[in-house]
């Protein structure tokens, strides 16, 4: 059930997608101040993410999640009225407390209700499921966006609408986690929020450049190699799919793999991805280079956030994917700024050149990422 309301919540995810493009197109901003943005979007995400994960440990993750798809679906209605800096600047911050306070209480769910031994599955289950919503989303928002970009606002604030009816409707009150066991492990705790603060910061460098999908991406495409809207969102369903055939399967061949190894695999891939768009300006080479970096994602987020969620003491299950949630919102903050700035300086191959190195980056420092015992099955 959760899968089926994330899927519905997802198929409509089409506004952020094609925001730098109704910026830059319909507004007249400039590449820099649209990823200003962005960056925008992802300060108010990275401050919402870990407030949402402890609140929903006290509130009850479905409660929160209802209330932010409603607050998400009225934001996006209210996105196409606005015209000036000031006005989008406010209706963007809304949307992101609302849209972004649902990523850690679904991943906390995703987590509870797997439960230890089946939570990579329950991991994957969700990324199908929003993977799935997104081989719909941007593929239909590239013809919307041909059409109308302000039909893009009202698709997606419906689907949401639409979504936290499914999550009062269907009885998810039927479905009840284990209660939390409160087991006292400070010396574990503490070696946990280390190891955690250390997997975190080598996450966030990659995430810069996995975010470029946002800022200086679809520049790249229509702007520079003049691909039509309708061919970027194209490009993303051909993400999902490569993502919904193959990533389970995937996992399950590296399931042996050291996590360390199988993050830093991730992390590399979604440079050299990126970082192969200096030389690969064909469609042909466009489509390779999507399918390394989507190789580099289906290997990258699964292990991460399970080993995340392994870290979580019971009961802080939330509080834990806000701040691995609030990872994201910090590249999302970051990495379109940083590549919109780097791309208005020096132009676009340094903007992928700067992402391969960013990448290998990312790669170093998971390697060196040391698997403490999870607390909760040293607390067993």
């Amino acid at each position: 059930m959760l899968a089926l309301a994330t899927w519905v919540n997802r198929a409509g995810t089409m506004v952020l997608p094609f925001l730098v493009l109704h910026l830059t197109k319909n507004l007249g901003f400039s590449p820099a101040r649209a990823g200003s943005v962005l960056a925008l979007y992802g300060v108010v995400s990275l401050c919402v993410a870990p407030v949402a994960g402890r609140l929903g440990d006290r509130i009850g993750m479905l409660r929160l999640i209802t209330f932010s798809l409603f607050g998400s679906a009225l934001a996006l209605c209210l996105l196409p009225s606005a015209r000036t800096y000031a006005q989008v600047a406010v209706r963007v911050a809304l949307l992101a407390i609302f849209s972004e306070a649902v990523r850690p209480a679904t991943l906390a769910l995703a987590g509870s209700f797997a439960g230890a031994e089946l939570r990579r599955q329950g991991f994957a289950l969700n990324r199908m499921a929003v993977n799935l919503g997104m081989s719909i989303g941007p593929a239909l928002g590239g013809f919307l966006a041909t059409v109308s970009f302000e039909a893009l606002f009202w698709v997606d604030g419906a689907t949401s609408a639409v979504a936290g009816l499914l999550f009062v409707i269907l009885p998810f009150r039927a479905v009840h986690p284990p209660e939390p066991q409160q087991v006292k492990l400070p010396a574990l705790e503490s070696s946990g929020r280390g190891q955690l603060l250390f997997v975190l910061l080598a996450l966030l460098p990659v995430s810069m450049v996995f975010f470029q999908l946002e800022g200086a991406y679809p520049l790249f495409l229509v702007r520079e190699l003049h691909f039509s809207e309708a061919t970027f969102g194209a490009l993303f369903t051909l993400n999902t799919v490569l993502i919904l055939l193959f990533e389970v399967g995937l996992n399950v061949v590296t399931q042996h793999w050291r996590t360390q190894r199988v993050m830093a695999l991730g992390a590399v891939l979604t440079g050299i991805g990126f970082g192969a768009l200096i030389a690969l300006h064909s469609l042909g080479g466009v489509i390779f280079t999507v399918i390394v970096w989507t190789v580099g994602e289906m290997l990258l987020f699964p292990a991460t956030a399970a080993y995340v969620s392994d870290l979580a003491p019971r009961g802080r299950q939330g509080e834990y994917m806000g701040y691995y949630a609030m990872t994201f919102g910090l590249g999302l903050s970051l990495g379109p700024w940083a590549g919109t700035a780097i791309l208005g300086r020096w132009g676009f191959s340094a903007v992928w050149g700067v992402c391969l190195a960013i990448g290998l980056l990312s790669g170093g420092l998971m390697l060196r990422v040391n698997r403490y015992p999870a607390p909760d099955s040293a607390g067993s």
